[in-house]
């Protein structure tokens, strides 16, 4: 069997075993904004489980997302995709989402407002067990979890797939507490070797617990089929590296925290 069949088994067999889930919206706030969050959790869940906060890409809090969240509640988490645009914006398009994108990565101390929204929200959530907590983000939700670890966040653990790795304060890596993973793709233009290895000397300068993976082969938003398969556009999905970063994902987790109920 190719190997890429044997990852999406791994990725997709513990989903398979799980119970039920079941899903909501969740209306928050972050100063005088309205943020709308989505909550999946294990439908039979008894006792407190870990929550995990999802982030999302620079369209907003889509189906993408959403799904991302499902996944993790299949696993057994309890899991917030977060609203960081307000009032579930959606962009209409690329320009629009690069312009959203783009406005809160020029304005980090708002950006880390929202998303740590977000986490505050997370852990008030019936099931989850507050000192249990980690964050995910996709492609401005992987910059943005980063962000939120150098703000010296509460949480045990953040994981970038795919996400911007430069940060105008860098300095902010000493106020880390969490442990880090960063899933790259290897040939990303968008995060090119310099900004990889500023990232690298980031963490090491400030003693951080991280890691990072590089796939060969993967570009930009090497998760999401919606990305096409044309790597020379910079952004195309790779089956391989997005198996491969869900399992290292679990992985971390188990390393984070005991087995969920």
């Amino acid at each position: 069997m190719p190997r890429v069949l044997l990852l999406l088994l791994a990725l997709l067999l513990p989903a398979l075993s799980q119970a039920a889930i079941e899903t909501k919206s969740v209306e928050y706030r972050q100063g005088d904004t309205r943020l709308v969050g989505y909550l999946a959790y294990p439908k039979d869940a008894k006792g407190s489980l870990p929550g995990i906060l999802v982030v999302h890409e620079w369209m907003g809090l889509n189906d993408y997302a959403k799904r991302r969240a499902e996944q993790l509640a299949e696993l057994g988490y309890v899991a917030l995709a977060a609203d960081i645009y307000g009032d579930g914006k959606i962009a209409a398009n690329r320009e629009e989402a690069g312009k959203l994108a783009g406005s809160y990565k020029q304005d980090r101390p708002l950006l880390r407002a929202r998303v740590a929204a977000g986490l505050a929200t997370l852990k008030t959530q019936s099931g989850v067990a507050p000192s249990k907590v980690a964050a995910i983000g996709y492609c401005f939700g992987g910059t943005t979890v980063l962000e939120l670890a150098r703000s010296g966040a509460d949480l045990a653990g953040v994981v970038s797939f795919h996400g911007g790795l430069d940060t105008p304060t860098p300095q902010d890596a000493k106020n880390i507490r969490a442990k880090v993973l960063a899933l790259h793709g290897a040939d990303d233009p968008y995060v090119p070797a310099d900004q990889v290895a500023a990232f690298e000397n980031e963490m090491r300068q400030a003693g951080v617990d991280w890691q990072l993976v590089a796939y060969g082969g993967a570009v930009h938003s090497f998760t999401n089929p919606a990305s096409g398969s044309d790597n020379s556009k910079g952004a195309a999905y790779n089956a391989s590296a997005d198996a491969r970063s869900w399992v290292a994902m679990q992985q971390f987790f188990k390393e984070l925290f005991a087995k969920p109920n």
